[in-house]
């Protein structure tokens, strides 16, 4: 005790460290509804105790952190001689009771006139207990000073607290709580997989307290999966929705999402009030911002998929002072309204979509839902004129990466040009869809590049020069890369003609690389040679940019129709000096592969392979979908006549590669001829039914098994993610498992006491991060297929 200070203490057990009975667990209740998923969490919870003596558990409202904390102290009970209480702060408002509240819950007394908190600092000086606090993020401020002062005079007790935000005081662990694990919107989804994700487990296991015999099925599990996904797996979301099994199907709750907050309401009666609607829970989280971060949460929702820094302070700060985005973005971080994400050295925020779509409400009510939206229009067209101007230099591969993680709010950007009447917003469509041509191109978007410049192109105030004729020019291009001839040939004549209004060498020379690419593709190489001259010429003579290696590219191509080889080569070697004096990575492999078809057609086999596997390597730095078939393609006309299978298994590649990653692409007619003689001679060779079979088995390769495949990497046909590894006790534990054996008859077949089997399924669950014994006997079943030795070699 501190020396002439006591405290009377209702209701709590003597002090006494030395005592090996039960653990006093205080006011800690016993959750009504199962506890599902959060493995990985406790078990970083108890790590994080053992070195610091204040946890917080930070996370958006709805998210589950009141429940997390009570699994862990409860997981924790037995490590505190003096066991573990709760303090709930969630209905506290004035600061000045933080102590008070605090005592009340340790049951302490306060009937004198000593100060609140030397009373708390005597009780817990000498306690090894664990005092968990929740909801105090609405006065944070006083609980972080009363917590601070705990600490430093107290040094026997540990505290797990759960905010909104930090308390960001010395020595604090943060414990950032994200919601549950769901399905990709768009990804395949299985009955088998579907079991690993913790948002579906909750949805299950909640329908079916409401819903006795519910299951998720094969009928229902895209329902389920779409509900998961669409809530962000947040908790509360997913609850509320459960709760709506008693009147609607899955099917039905997925279809009413689109408005969630008018559709998730009436939780348990007993919930505080702020969890029994999504729309009370957000509207807590709005409630507990300043001004100036409300402002920004509702602006921050005009972005899509995420944002950087530098987007958002341009998007967002226009009367803003400097620094005060950034102060402010780091508020809402903070209070866990904006995900902080790093990935490869670059930081991203975003929002749940739950909390974006109340942002926007806010936008929309603030009136400023117009002029965020222009200003976000603004930024990506900015953006992608950027980098289409950066595009042949070192930082290639960053616009590259950069154009890719920003491909949803690219195209809202678009998508607001198009909603608005007005040249401007024409203006910024033509100019942004045809700024990202050369992007859409090396991911293989074609077909999307082609809608959105059709769309724009089609906008009724789309008729400013510059733009307009370079989307005409990009349209062009793209209609003849997908061999649709008579489109291309039709918007050719507008690119034509507008450029006649306004004769300059310039625009002489896109209509004349337009030309040449069309009568390439039309199979006219003598007129594409003479058209692509011209336009090399005068590309030339500016600073070297995609049109000018673009073009060399396609008269390397057109020399190698006319059979003119030494001259095609000296345009191929030409790009690759380009490339490697501007550091740029994606014409490169092009490069290497037109050098390789050169050898090829001139019967130098060897040479070739040598090439085209050269381009390979080169491009795995940024795959390219079409340059990594043309490479398998041609690689498997190298193998022709010498082995036959590999041929076979490679244009099977080839042909899944394009249909998968570039549907629409289509080659020059002189590789589509060399296609066909090679096909004809390798069936011809294997017989029908060899040739199906191997061709079938390079169409079921990947993009990364194929490439091994053509660099003489022998890979698996099924390559898996490495997964965690087991020990040789657990793994027995696991096969037991996976064998119907309960804890108990587990115990007894290895000879081992219960808490020791029931401490080993434990272990086995955080280390694959499963939630249910159902998904380690499927996980034991999965790799035992795996590791079984196959049936005939490859």
């Amino acid at each position: 005790m501190v020396p002439g200070v006591s405290a009377q203490v209702s209701g709590w057990p003597a002090t006494n460290p030395g005592s090996t009975g039960a653990r006093y667990t205080g006011n800690l209740q016993t959750n009504l509804t199962s506890f599902v998923g959060r493995r990985a969490e406790l078990s970083q919870i108890k790590n994080l105790l053992s070195v610091s003596r204040l946890v917080t558990l930070a996370g958006i409202g709805g998210v589950g952190k009141t429940r997390l904390a009570r699994r862990a102290a409860w997981n924790s009970r037995r490590e505190f001689a003096d066991g573990v209480r709760m303090i709930e702060l969630a209905d506290v408002r004035d600061p000045s009771l933080v102590a008070d509240v605090v005592a009340a819950g340790l049951g302490i007394r306060c009937d004198s006139a000593r100060p609140v908190q030397d009373m708390l600092v005597e009780f817990l000086h000498q306690r090894e207990m664990l005092l968990v606090i929740d909801n105090g993020e609405q006065v944070v401020q006083a609980l972080a000073s009363l917590v601070e002062t705990l600490l430093v005079a107290c040094p026997a007790p540990r505290i797990l607290a759960t905010s909104r935000e930090p308390l960001d005081i010395a020595g604090e662990a943060v414990l950032r709580v994200l919601p549950l694990s769901t399905p990709a919107r768009d990804g395949p989804r299985t009955l088998r997989g579907l079991a690993g994700f913790d948002a579906v487990s909750l949805f299950a296991d909640r329908a079916a307290a409401v819903v006795p015999g519910f299951d998720v099925t094969e009928g229902n599990s895209a329902a389920v999966a779409g509900i998961c996904s669409r809530l962000d797996g947040l908790p509360l979301a997913i609850e509320l929705a459960a709760a709506r099994m008693r009147t609607m199907s899955p099917e039905q709750i997925l279809e009413r999402l689109t408005d969630r907050y008018a559709l998730l309401t009436r939780g348990t009666r007993t919930a505080p009030r702020r969890q029994q609607t999504l729309r009370w829970c957000i509207d807590w989280s709005y409630q507990l911002c300043t001004e100036a971060e409300q402002r920004l949460w509702a602006r921050l929702s005009v972005f899509a998929g995420g944002f950087e820094l530098d987007a958002a302070e341009q998007v967002c700060g226009t009367d803003l002072k400097p620094g005060d985005v950034l102060d402010t973005l780091s508020a809402l971080v903070d209070k866990s309204i904006v995900l902080r994400e790093e990935l490869d050295g670059v930081v991203r925020f975003r929002m749940l979509e739950t909390l974006r779509e109340y942002g926007r409400e806010q936008l929309q009510q603030a009136g400023e839902h117009t002029d965020i939206g222009r200003r976000h229009r603004d930024w990506y067209q900015r953006l992608a004129v950027n980098a289409e101007a950066g595009w042949i230099s070192d930082r290639q591969l960053d616009w590259l990466a950069r154009l890719d993680r920003e491909q949803p709010d690219l195209r809202d950007a678009l998508e607001f040009s198009l909603s608005e009447d007005s040249e401007n917003s024409a203006e910024a469509g033509l100019r942004t869809a045809a700024a990202l041509f050369i992007f859409w191109d090396f991911r293989g978007l074609h077909g999307e590049g082609r809608r959105w410049l059709d769309r724009t192109l089609a906008h009724p105030r789309a008729f400013s020069m510059p733009g307009r004729l370079t989307a005409l020019h990009a349209s062009t291009v793209m209609a003849s890369l997908q061999r649709d001839l008579d489109s291309a040939a039709r918007i050719l004549e507008q690119e034509r003609t507008l450029a006649e209004q306004d004769r300059t060498s310039l625009n002489d020379a896109m209509v004349a690389y337009a030309e040449g690419l069309l009568a390439l593709y039309r199979d006219e190489a003598t007129n594409a040679v003479s058209c692509l001259e011209r336009a090399v010429e005068v590309f030339g003579s500016m600073s070297p940019g995609h049109p000018y290696i673009a073009a060399l590219m396609f008269l390397g191509s057109a020399h190698t129709a006319i059979g003119d080889i030494p001259q095609a080569i000296s345009y191929y070697e030409k790009v690759l000096s380009i490339s490697e004096a501007a550091g740029e990575s994606l014409f490169r492999p092009s490069a290497l592969w037109g050098l390789g078809i050169a050898a090829w057609w001139q019967g130098e086999h060897i040479h070739a392979q040598a090439l085209m596997q050269e381009s390979l390597r080169v491009d795995r730095r940024a795959p390219t979908p079409v340059v990594v078939a043309l490479d398998l393609e041609g690689l498997a006309w190298t193998r022709v006549g010498g082995d036959n299978e590999r041929a076979a298994v490679l244009m099977g590649a080839a042909e899944h590669m394009l249909r998968s990653s570039a549907p629409g692409y289509s080659v020059f007619p002189e590789l589509a001829h060399a296609h066909e003689e090679c096909e004809r001679a390798v069936r011809q060779a294997l017989g029908e039914r060899r040739f199906g079979a191997e061709f079938r088995r390079g169409q079921s390769m990947e993009r990364n098994a194929a490439v091994a495949f053509a660099l003489g990497e022998e890979v698996s046909e099924h390559t898996h993610v490495s997964e965690p590894s087991l020990t040789k006790r657990e793994q027995q534990v696991a096969d037991l498992v996976a064998q119907g054996f309960t804890n108990k008859q587990i115990a007894a077949k290895l000879v081992i006491a219960q808490r020791t089997a029931e401490g080993h399924v434990e272990h086995i669950l955080t280390k694959l991060g499963f939630t249910s014994r159902a998904q380690i006997a499927t996980w034991i079943v999965d790799t035992s297929q795996q590791e079984s030795p196959r049936s005939q070699q490859i």
